[in-house]
Formats: structure tokens, sequence, C-alpha cells
């Protein structure tokens, strides 16, 4: 339950382009597998402050839709998710969807997403 409210929180903050709300849901180092790109974050600030303004002008985005996030390992500290989402305009229609493994951890009796793959 902590998994996933961690991620529910940071789907908030995402629909709400809460940049500080975003990091503060991560652990860091936090791993990015993009495609085949490894992306490691060391610190928060690593989206520029322009991330949404670039994606509204460039895709429309309004919002994104957490469909489904069901968990598909789980041991105390660590919870794998199949996180289920898409980017949506204002009137709904949908731009991507998208089907990624987050993994969450606790650490320091807090849980944050420590690794995503796209």
């Amino acid at each position: 339950a902590d998994a996933i409210a961690c991620v529910e929180a940071f789907s908030a903050c995402f629909n709400a382009r809460d940049l500080a709300g975003m990091d503060a849901r991560l652990h860091f180092p936090h791993i990015i597998l993009s495609g085949e790109k490894l992306m490691i974050w060391e610190t928060p600030g690593q989206l520029p402050s322009s991330f949404f303004p670039d994606l509204i002008a460039s895709t429309g985005w309004d919002r994104s839709v957490y469909q489904n996030k069901p968990a598909i390992l789980v041991s105390p500290r660590k919870v794998h998710l199949l996180v289920d989402d898409s980017r949506n305009r204002s009137d709904g229609s949908i731009i991507t969807r998208h089907r990624n493994l987050w993994i969450v951890t606790e650490e320091n009796a807090r849980w944050g997403i420590k690794q995503r793959s796209y």
C-alpha cells in the first residue's frame, strides 16, 4: 500500500506540474532505463524548469492518467509495479500510452521510486 501511495503521490505532482514534488517521491541515485539508454540521476533537480512548458508545446499534454499499476513482485522493502499510464490532452484524447516497470523501495523509513524503465 505504501508503494502504491508513493506512485499516486508522484502522479499527483506530475499532473500539478510540480518538479520539486516529483523529486520528493524519488530515491537518489534514481535510475531510468529509457529504451536502451541508462540514465542515473545522482541528485534532485535533473529535469529542466522548461520540462512541462516544452511537453505542453510539443504534444498538447494536459495530464497523465494512471489506468493500472499492479504489483508484480513484492518484498517487505521493495515492490515492482507494472505501471500502465497515458499522456492525455485536455479533451481526454490520448497522446501516448505506456506500460513500464517501476521499482519502489523503502529507504530510511521512506518509500520512494528508485527505478523506472520506459
